[in-house]
């Protein structure tokens, strides 16, 4: 695990859009794609910003580039707390990805329970049967939380489920998620949190007694891969062992 710790967001959000073109150059050179799961909420835009703009666009082969969603609330695309909408209107929109390589978690005609079986599918497809993400993009939430696996919630049992739909009652909506135990396959994990908010919660997922029932953060620990952690100095406040 390693934690890079930066002044501000900006910055964060410089580092990290240099990361995902490196991410992408080396598996697009290695095996002539990259399969990347985004986050969503606000933390990310300015990151997504960045990569749709000419210094970083330029550099990444789109057409080479599969996008999945780590997870998604159970709202229409044009809602304004849609991950997918919120990311098609500040990256994808603005970048040559052929839309065949795109897969939103849909909410229309169908439940959560049943997209994500059909989103597992989608995954195997082009992940194969390894099920190994390039690269996954997280958030953390101020309660620890990632993707969609929230404190006390079932999803954080499942061990063997890729996807999993359910209703997340403390914000009364469905949601669908990554599981833990795809979500630690991948070849790289890059959390991306900042704010004075979260630092109470990275200092127990990081440093800590072990709980990861109430911080689900503790849950992402790859066998295989590695866990960076891209934090500002206000969410980073807390911490010792840096």
């Amino acid at each position: 695990m390693m934690i890079q710790i930066e002044k501000d967001p900006a910055k964060l959000s410089e580092v990290a859009a240099a990361l995902f073109v490196q991410s992408a150059k080396e598996a697009i050179d290695a095996k002539g794609k990259f399969n990347v799961a985004l986050t969503g909420g606000s933390s990310p835009k300015g990151l997504y910003q960045l990569l749709a703009g000419e210094q970083y666009k330029s550099q990444v082969e789109w057409d080479k580039v599969f996008v999945f969603w780590g997870d998604e609330r159970w709202v229409s695309l044009d809602d304004e707390q849609s991950n997918a909408g919120m990311t098609y209107e500040t990256l994808l929109n603005h970048v040559p990805i052929p839309a065949s390589n795109v897969f939103p978690m849909w909410t229309a005609g169908i439940t959560p329970e049943a997209r994500a079986e059909e989103y597992t599918i989608y995954l195997k497809k082009v992940l194969g049967e390894a099920g190994v993400f390039d690269l996954i993009l997280l958030g953390m939430g101020d309660d620890g939380h990632c993707a969609s696996l929230f404190p006390g919630t079932e999803v954080l049992k499942e061990e063997k489920k890729w996807v999993e739909g359910y209703f997340l009652k403390s914000k009364d909506i469905h949601r669908i998620t990554l599981t833990a135990p795809l979500i630690n396959k991948a070849k790289k994990i890059v959390f991306f949190v900042f704010g004075e908010n979260k630092a109470d919660a990275l200092f127990e997922v990081l440093e800590g007694e072990r709980n990861p029932t109430q911080y689900p953060s503790q849950m992402i620990q790859p066998s295989e891969g590695e866990v960076q952690w891209l934090v500002d100095e206000t969410a980073a406040s807390k911490l010792r062992k840096i």
